[in-house]
């Protein structure tokens, strides 16, 4: 017994992860080197990698066919592509909001949350993120599989789901063929995940280049094939009055809906920012920018694709396998190109919406033994096991799903984002975010903030009646109406819960006026000193300017 209990001691300590030493054991569950603030060396991200990433981020599959589900409920092309305009607006909004507290204090969302969820608090809602980042993690690589298979059968067209034996049931959701293009996408995505997040940059560099100028080139084909821009662009909406103002509604809050697990992690990017101003205005014009370029592109091929077949075709790699069965040589070369294209953009995505924020996420629930490489890996894995083509059988049911997702996730974001502006008006003491003591300003009660999670639970109960309503229940007609703007109603009544009760019941370590501290700490150890402190103690890092600083006392009270 003795011997077993020495070999996983050994086995133990070989795969632990680099951390900073004399850490106590309690801190090695919350720190290690992909958790701490990041240094200076590792803040490499400048205005036009952000300008990159998003362009990178905007131009795949799922923004493409975005304005398709609006058009399909009655909207016209115009007001549906205002739609994006609008929600994806919104979300730079929210993104902003999030990514400053990355950008100034150089952590990610697992240890912006310790602020207002508490210290272990904080693990829920990181493990609901990488859940998420998991389940979209395989679904866009199934999607890449797709374009994988047009890559492989643009060269060889013997390549065909209908013709290569299938050993799948016929109600499974895929094929031989497509499982097999599957796996290659998911097995050639493997290095991606090896790079550094900092380093990552140069991949949406690139993509961010190649996949716009392949997708245009197919507008262009598919504007030449149908000889006009088709039908669609003349086709006016079939809604009036209140019908058409709620489907418009409706369309805004998909798109936001679309884009909840990126504002609630956006700090695992804009950590590496050179500056805070580099995470800002990037972000907020590219995003709405970015998005609606693509749905444009999308909507105006889908429109060719009337003209030419008769039918909307919206997803462009059924699109693209239409071409490739029609075409000579050259338009299968053609094929490749765009399907490549896609493939990078499903890649990139990936990367960047699910394998690093899982990676980030998976690393603050085992900080000792996963790095974010680690967790990426292990998001991969989980992303094959769950056989994504099973959840996309049923697109109604998977989008509803999506969008109750949305609204737990709306309720972190109101929590985090109130805590950080209005709670604590942009003070956090970055060394306390890693302690893992009952003295600590962030440990509230046995480590947990029932403040946060008093208004989590509202947040969410507040759309619990029009989700039943969207899943088929009769409910209330106000009940609906609610819903139907539920990112909106979560996030707002889980911050103004938390406020309300942080002003009733005040917290530890806030500051009286707007004051973000983050360009003044340069010490970012996290080990106790002798004394007992964290770093160089418990001291406010404030502002020379204001003259005082503050102390926190075992009872969790802010002493003058």
């Amino acid at each position: 017994m003795a011997e077993k209990l020495s070999a996983v001691r050994r086995w133990s300590k070989r795969l632990a992860v680099e951390a900073e030493p004399g850490l106590t054991t309690a801190q090695l569950m919350l720190t290690n080197h992909d958790l701490k603030p990041v240094e200076a060396e590792r803040r490499t991200w400048g205005a036009w990698n952000f300008v990159g990433f998003w362009i990178a981020d905007s131009f795949n599959i799922n923004t493409w066919m975005i304005s398709s589900s609006m058009m399909f409920n009655g909207l016209s092309w115009w007001q549906s592509w205002l739609c994006v305009w609008i929600g994806y607006a919104i979300s730079g909004c929210f993104i902003c909001l999030t990514g400053r507290i990355g950008a100034t204090y150089h952590i990610g969302f697992p240890v912006a949350s310790r602020s207002s969820f508490g210290i272990w608090g904080s693990f829920w809602p990181v493990l609901n993120r990488a859940a998420m980042a998991c389940i979209w993690y395989g679904v866009q690589a199934y999607i890449g599989g797709h374009c994988v298979y047009l890559m492989i059968r643009s060269i060889w067209k013997a390549w065909d789901r209908d013709t290569i034996p299938n050993t799948f049931s016929p109600t499974s959701g895929t094929t031989t063929a497509d499982f097999v293009s599957f796996f290659i996408f998911w097995l050639c995505s493997l290095p991606a995940i090896w790079f550094p997040v900092h380093k990552i940059r140069h991949l949406f560099t690139v993509k961010a280049y190649f996949v716009p100028s392949a997708a245009i080139a197919f507008m262009i084909w598919a504007i030449v094939r149908a000889g006009d821009i088709g039908p669609i662009i003349r086709q006016p909406s079939s809604l009036k009055g209140s019908d058409l103002a709620w489907e418009f509604v409706k369309g805004i809050m998909t798109s936001i809906a679309n884009f909840a697990t990126l504002i609630v992690n956006d700090p695992d990017f804009s950590r590496y920012a050179r500056k805070p101003k580099d995470a800002l205005w990037p972000q907020l014009l590219t995003i709405p920018t970015g998005f609606a370029i693509t749905s444009l592109i999308g909507i105006l091929v889908s429109s060719c694709s009337f003209s030419i077949y008769g039918e909307a075709v919206w997803d462009p790699l059924e699109l693209l396998e239409k071409f490739l069965d029609e075409g000579n040589s050259a338009e299968r070369f053609g094929v490749f190109v765009i399907a490549f294209a896609f493939s990078l953009a499903q890649l990139g995505t990936n990367i960047a919406a699910n394998s690093v924020s899982a990676g980030a996420d998976l690393t603050a629930l085992l900080p000792r033994w996963i790095n974010i490489r680690r967790g990426g890996y292990i998001c991969a894995a989980v992303g094959l096991a769950m056989n994504p083509w099973t959840l996309l059988k049923s697109n109604n049911q998977f989008t509803t799903y999506l969008s109750a997702y949305s609204v737990f996730l709306s309720s972190i974001a109101g929590v985090i984002i109130f805590d950080y502006y209005v709670v604590r008006r942009g003070y956090l003491e970055i060394k306390e975010l890693y302690d893992g003591r009952k003295t600590g300003p962030y440990y509230y009660t046995w480590g947990i903030h029932w403040r946060a999670y008093a208004a989590y639970i509202a947040g969410i109960l507040i759309n619990v009646v029009g989700f039943a309503g969207a899943v088929g229940r009769k409910v209330p007609i106000g009940a609906t109406y609610i819903y139907n703007v539920n990112f909106f109603a979560g996030f707002l009544v889980s911050g103004g819960v938390y406020s309300l009760l942080c002003h009733f019941f005040p917290v530890p370590a806030v500051s009286d006026k707007w004051m973000e501290v983050g360009d003044e700490i340069e010490d970012l150890r996290v080990t106790y000193d002798s004394d007992g402190a964290t770093g160089s103690g418990h001291e406010i890092y404030a502002d020379p300017m204001v003259g005082k600083s503050y102390k926190l006392g075992a009872d969790d009270s802010k002493i003058v």
